[in-house]
């Protein structure tokens, strides 16, 4: 099968997928009343509102954040050779939810443009203080990385636990559930941010993807080739802090969906290819939005945070990913 054909597939798929997702919730929905709602204009008006207003920018959102995440852990995994980099455990999601927490705690807003900011700020800081611990060694500098990642992790997440103990305490229930991860705010006036950023890094992506392919042969191969290894690495470390810090703004810390879905895709698309770019991207789309679905289906009457199914699903893959890479050797 060649990538071209797994390409359509994974089209087809997310396709149906948004369409499925679209019949789940609190009020139930047959298919025939979604597609009703969605291509006819005599629908009923209640069903209309239900599908344009709260389901579908919900849905869009969920792609949406599958897909740019899955794009950062990719841009993660292939600047440091390491399988196991992600946003959360590198650090950047925890960075960005302190950035957007603080700037809660200090405006008591929130919504709006000025979290995205907070939030990259915050992811900012976590990147500059791992360039600075880790970025400069030579010797085990993907080791040091990760470990520092780590650390700044929980770092930001002591000091973000911090906050929320001086907070107003009619705040902190709602911040709480935000850090967990929830869809429940998407709304269409916000979405052209995400869809814009993760457009474009991606785009970029694929610009750089000769670049890229060399990072994965090590630092001293790239550099033979002509490429500033530490400037790029470090350009590719600014577009996941975007990306993540743009999401984790949009619906809280989501983790572990960086490190699952390139290593998934990798299975049946070829690393280094704009297929393989955009297949992760899809795929990455996909399992959110039924891991959404999951959220809104799994208690009756109850929303479970989307952080927790993504880190009981993604924990339990990352054992077996190091059981397997300890077998492999």
């Amino acid at each position: 099968m060649t990538d071209a054909m797994r390409l359509s597939i994974c089209v087809v798929v997310g396709l149906i997928s948004c369409f499925l997702a679209l019949s789940f919730g609190a009020a139930n929905t047959p298919l025939s009343d979604v597609f009703n709602g969605l291509f006819s204009q005599g629908s009923d008006e209640f069903v209309q509102r239900i599908i344009w207003q709260l389901r579908m920018p919900r849905m869009l959102l969920a792609f949406l954040a599958g897909s740019g995440l899955a794009l950062a852990g990719l841009i993660l995994q292939t600047v440091t050779r390491n399988p196991l980099a992600d946003p959360y455990l590198f650090g950047i999601s925890s960075g960005a939810s302190f950035g957007v927490v603080c700037f809660i705690a200090l405006t008591g807003v929130s919504f709006g443009f000025s979290m995205s900011v907070a939030a990259f700020a915050g992811s900012l800081l976590s990147m500059l203080l791992l360039i600075a611990i880790a970025g400069r060694r030579h010797v085990g500098q993907v080791e040091a990385m990760l470990l520092a990642g780590v650390a700044l992790s929980f770092l930001f997440s002591a000091l973000t636990s911090l906050l929320l103990y001086f907070s107003d305490p009619q705040a902190i229930t709602a911040i709480l559930f935000w850090t967990m991860g929830s869809f429940s705010r998407a709304q269409w006036d916000t979405l052209w941010l995400p869809f814009a950023v993760i457009i474009a890094c991606m785009t970029l992506m694929i610009a750089f993807r000769r670049q890229l392919n060399a990072m994965l042969l090590g630092d001293e191969s790239a550099a033979t080739l002509g490429i500033h290894v530490q400037r790029f690495r470090i350009m590719m470390l600014l577009l996941s802090s975007l990306i993540t810090a743009v999401l984790v703004a949009m619906c809280g810390g989501v983790g572990f969906v960086g490190l699952m879905i390139p290593h998934i895709v990798r299975y049946f698309s070829p690393q280094g290819s704009s297929h393989n770019l955009v297949m992760t991207s899809l795929v990455g789309g996909i399992f959110m939005v039924w891991v959404d679905v999951l959220c809104r289906t799994l208690l009756n009457n109850q929303e479970l945070p989307v952080g927790v199914i993504t880190a009981a699903i993604g924990s339990v893959f990352f054992l077996f990913l190091l059981y397997f890479r300890k077998q492999s050797r």
